[in-house]
């Protein structure tokens, strides 16, 4: 097909090395490249990869934009809070290089729907923040046989490879099996570096443009650190586990993560912001415990709740008594939860955890204070 005066001129600087030329050019003009998630790993890895000019670029996220997304997910913009964000990251890239073509998949990913969707494309990037979606990833790459291009952030810290590339290992070898469901925060609750994303979002794309053009060394068989307070990198060997089982179709993901089973689970742990309303309202003695981090505590805190970080928990639990009702809270449920089982597996009985945290209490009953 040969590339346009125009495709020239943008992308001469690719052209004049070697190790592109114009037929690597051609190769990343005809590709099609799918990026899971339009937040902060997929807003440098799109940028970047509709700059380097490939072809196709498929984006799916079922999210719309959100004031404290800005802080990090660089395709969104203030004028489009409340967009969906495929939508807003299709007009940001064809701003970028109107030359390229945008598939949107404003849907939530999963077993019915993955497999008909990846088929299409070259390579695959994981940009998602939760465990059910990753397994869901990488056992559909492995039914399709595609690169899986991996990466994952929290707080300051991050980590890249490439998965299913050339018979290399693949995620199920890295974690065979998921963590118990709340035990990893996610960003929301534990935070985010606004600028880690960054970092690891182009090395997702750098290994992308590289499986593209069959070029260099990628990360399959390494794991890539990275701890931005340390300023460093460091690498972990993979191999294929020959003990990990043999995927043969896909599965419910969120049951295999322990999701499903989440409300008959919880259901006796917790308690509603309405009910928090009712008791509070009655001036009944319950104790507020706050299981957040100082720095969350300062943005916004319920009255009278005591601050004990959940990492602090055990190591304080001399502060708190048996004896009384103790209602858990924290961002959005999450940790709460963990931390009404670690104190109910300590004899504390009267112990539940608020759901939807202090998210859900502002948005319902106190206008003025501040979300995160």
């Amino acid at each position: 097909m040969g590339l346009s005066k125009n495709q020239i001129g943008r992308y001469s600087r690719h052209l004049i090395m070697p190790e592109v030329g114009v037929k690597g050019q051609e190769k990343l003009t005809e590709a099609k490249v799918l990026c899971i998630g339009a937040g902060g790993l997929g807003s440098p890895l799109a940028l970047y990869l509709a700059s380097a000019g490939i072809g196709t670029i498929g984006i799916v996220d079922f999210d719309v934009v959100d004031l404290s997304n800005l802080q990090r997910q660089i395709l969104h913009a203030e004028d489009r809070v409340g967009e969906l964000k495929v939508e807003s990251a299709k007009k940001r890239l064809l701003e970028l290089n109107s030359d390229i073509n945008i598939n949107t998949y404003n849907i939530r990913l999963s077993a019915d729907n993955a497999l008909d969707i990846f088929k299409d494309y070259d390579v695959i990037v994981d940009g998602t923040d939760n465990f059910a979606t990753r397994y869901l990833v990488n056992d559909a790459c492995v039914l399709l046989n595609k690169p899986n291009v991996y990466g994952s952030i929290f707080r300051f810290e991050g980590q890249a490879t490439v998965f299913n590339y050339k018979d290399g290992p693949h995620y199920r070898d890295l974690y065979p099996e998921p963590p118990p469901p709340g035990m990893v925060p996610s960003c929301a609750e534990g935070g985010v570096l606004g600028i880690l994303p960054g970092i690891i979002g182009v090395i997702q794309a750098t290994e992308t443009v590289k499986i593209l053009l069959g070029v260099g060394e990628t990360l399959s068989g390494r794991l890539l650190l990275y701890d931005s307070l340390k300023m460093s990198f460091r690498e972990i060997k993979l191999r294929k586990n020959p003990d990990t089982p043999k995927i043969e179709k896909l599965i419910n993901y969120e049951e295999f993560c322990g999701i499903n089973n989440k409300e008959e689970s919880e259901s006796e742990l917790e308690i509603s912001v309405d009910e928090l309303n009712t008791i509070k309202a009655s001036n009944s003695k319950v104790k507020l415990l706050d299981v957040r981090e100082p720095g969350e505590y300062e943005i916004c805190n319920l009255n009278d709740s005591k601050l004990i970080p959940l990492g602090d928990l055990t190591s304080r639990i001399h502060e708190l008594d048996l004896a009384d009702d103790i209602i858990v809270y924290c961002h959005h449920g999450m940790r709460s939860l963990q931390a009404t089982r670690i104190l109910k597996g300590m004899g504390y009985t009267k112990v539940r955890s608020l759901a939807g945290g202090i998210d859900a209490w502002a948005a319902k009953f106190d206008e003025k204070m501040p979300r995160y």
